[in-house]
């Protein structure tokens, strides 16, 4: 029993006694804390069961047991996982006193991947996935194919329903678990899947693990929707995707793989005529966005190898000093993939791969093979000398160009494009940049502000887009120039600072029609190859001018959606109503324009995100670069699919 005493403030608390010691058995942690073992309980926590469930089915496919994958997302959004690997063991648990498969899943940490002889190399860290989902569920069913006979299992929020049954009988050499779960709406208060999201996730591990078939199917709706994804060449292959809407230098992509000290490494590489670099790395099939070691080896041994061979090749002019690291990553697409047997992630998301050893493994790789594969391939390793080159070339005058600007003032924040109307704050998380299209909007938007924290940048026509552009005539571009100037941040690597950031909401406001959307993505674009970070704290935001205006007597009601005009008229009785269009901002007056759009008491916005770095690196390249049989499809297949209700680029 606790006991109460007063504090020095008069306030009751209780004394921390071994009494006051709480101990959750079982699952019930997970349910107290699910935050702790999944990341969160919105959206992006409630697709993270599903990778779970995948990613055991994918470390039977590491292991060589599995090559057959099956996601269906069913009516009521519950999802079902099939695969054809050896199947969870089902035999009785000496020390749990208890079949394996219910070991497996109601307990944490348990699982045959830490003695690295059932799986030697994985991509599920803690053996918490598939209790942690089950822990998660207001159901989940499990039934194992193994020895000849078919297995069935219940559970109703971790807890077991019953006993472990024999369901039937199979082949012999037929293998494999299906797990079946609904997600307990208790925890997760948005309980519908996406079938997008979880599409491109699919389609990256089949990419990671060649020879794999994963098919989802979306059986929610009257037609069935499915995507089968199946790569024999893996990454290449990734690589090839990534290029679709680039001409590529190299006829094939470079691939190089190698193994040491039970490290498997994997790298394919490409270099195309633009300029972004797009760089990719993972760990156990897990994404590393924040690099790491495997990423700073193929960094050094790349800079060091394409050096070497620019020297030796005389392809170098005898005045040019060394290639830097950006020069020889401009235009390069490259996947890094290792598989580890005890990988070690650290980093603010843990996805940054702490493993020293696997540093010099990499770049010893490159420096070995890149450099046989420029000797075998001189046509080629001529037009990616070039290439780097042309890079030094282009950095050396965005130098020349940034210092010329900079002397006249123009990048200096003491020097603020006069076309920029800014607030009176200067408290960053407080302050908002519209980039409004047009100066007749522009001057709306300047006199319906508030003055204190909303500042105004008016855009005339089209920006510069940067997708086909160097830095150098990027920073030569009046219209890019101006945000530039407005954010604060400076530009380019070794330059940009995101915590020089003048305003912590930045509102993309354009007309609702074609010219504005291009207007968004050309911004857009700007933002996702130069001022990434931007988005990725969560500063980009698309504001939601409505469309209409309906009006009947003194009534005025602003509608968003031709659904939601068509439902304003019909509740307003069809007679003396006005309907008004919105072909553009500039036609709504301030106070309009305030009181719809810029009131952050009433104003609808999406926050630009990005859920997949290659989808989104893919989507940018295809809508924005050099060809154009890629957009036509694009566009064809996704029109009818585009709303503005969550920007996930």
């Amino acid at each position: 029993m606790t006991e109460e005493k007063k504090t020095n403030g008069g306030q009751t608390s209780k004394e921390y006694t071994a009494e006051g010691i709480q101990v959750l058995k079982g699952l019930e942690a997970v349910r107290l804390r699910p935050a702790m073992y999944i990341g969160d309980t919105t959206v992006r926590g409630l697709h993270h069961l599903v990778y779970e469930v995948v990613d055991n089915s994918i470390d039977e496919a590491m292991a060589g047991y599995c090559d057959d994958i099956h996601v269906l997302i069913g009516k009521g959004d519950t999802i079902k996982v099939r695969d054809n690997g050896r199947g969870i063991p089902v035999g009785f648990h000496k020390e749990e006193g208890k079949s394996a498969l219910e070991v497996v899943l109601t307990s944490l940490h348990a699982g045959g991947k830490f003695d690295n002889e059932a799986y030697k190399v994985s991509g599920g860290l803690h053996g918490v996935g598939v209790s942690c989902v089950n822990a998660l569920s207001e159901w989940l069913s499990a039934e194992v194919h193994r020895d000849g006979t078919v297995y069935y299992m219940e559970f109703a929020r971790g807890a077991r329903q019953g006993e472990l049954k024999e369901i039937g009988k199979c082949p012999e050499d037929q293998t494999g678990t299906t797990i079946t779960f609904k997600p307990d709406h208790q925890i997760f208060p948005e309980l519908v899947f996406n079938f997008d999201t979880l599409r491109s996730r699919i389609r990256e591990l089949a990419f990671l693990n060649r020879g794999v078939k994963i098919t989802i199917v979306d059986d929610r709706n009257d037609e069935p929707r499915e995507e089968i994804f199946h790569y024999e060449g893996g990454i290449v292959e990734y690589v090839r995707w990534l290029n679709e809407s680039r001409s590529s230098i190299c006829p094939e992509p470079i691939y190089i793989e190698g193994e040491k000290d039970g490290i498997q490494i994997e790298v394919a590489m490409d270099y195309n005529e633009g300029y972004a670099e797009s760089l990719f790395t993972f760990a156990n099939n897990i994404n590393t966005q924040e690099g790491g070691s495997h990423l700073s080896g193929f960094r050094a041994g790349l800079t060091r190898t394409l050096n070497a061979y620019g020297n030796s090749s005389g392809l170098f002019k005898k005045d040019m000093g060394a290639l830097t690291g950006d020069d020889v990553r401009e235009g390069l697409t490259a996947i890094i993939a290792v598989k580890i047997p005890d990988p070690q992630f650290e980093g603010q998301t843990k996805t940054k791969l702490g493993n020293t050893e696997v540093k010099g493994q990499v770049e010893a790789l490159i420096n070995t093979y890149l450099a046989e594969y420029l000797n075998e391939h001189p046509k080629e390793a001529k037009l990616i000398i070039g290439k780097c080159v042309s890079a030094a070339h282009g950095r050396e005058a965005a130098r020349k160009a940034r210092d010329l600007t900079r002397r006249k003032s123009a990048l200096d924040s003491a020097a603020l494009p006069g076309k920029l109307a800014d607030c009176s704050s200067r408290v960053p998380a407080e302050c908002e940049l519209y980039l409004v299209e047009g100066d007749s909007a522009g001057g709306s938007a300047k006199q319906g502000r508030e003055r204190r924290f909303q500042a105004i940048l008016p855009l005339k026509g089209k920006i510069l887009n940067v997708e086909k552009a160097r830095l150098d005539k990027m920073l030569g571009n009046d219209e890019v120039r101006t945000i530039i100037t407005a954010l604060g941040t400076g530009v380019g690597l070794g330059v940009f600072d995101i915590t020089k950031l003048r305003y912590h909401k930045v509102i993309i406001m354009t007309d609702a029609d074609v010219d504005g959307s291009h207007i968004l993505t050309l911004i857009l674009t700007l933002f996702f190859r130069h001022f990434r970070e931007v988005i990725e704290n969560g500063y980009m935001y698309i504001a939601e001018p409505p469309l209409y205006r309906v009006k009947k007597g003194k009534t005025e009601i602003y509608a968003y959606s031709d659904e939601q005009k068509d439902g304003l008229v019909e509740q307003m009785g069809n007679k003396g109503i006005y309907v008004q269009r919105y072909k553009g901002l500039g036609e709504m007056n301030p106070d309009q324009l305030w009181e719809t759009t810029m009131n952050p008491d009433a104003r609808t916005m999406t926050r630009v995100t990005i859920g997949d770095a290659a989808e989104a690196d893919h989507i940018f390249t295809t809508l924005m670069g050099e060809e154009v049989e890629p957009r036509r499809r694009f566009i064809e297949e996704n029109a009818s699919l585009v709303k503005l209700e969550d920007l996930d680029i």
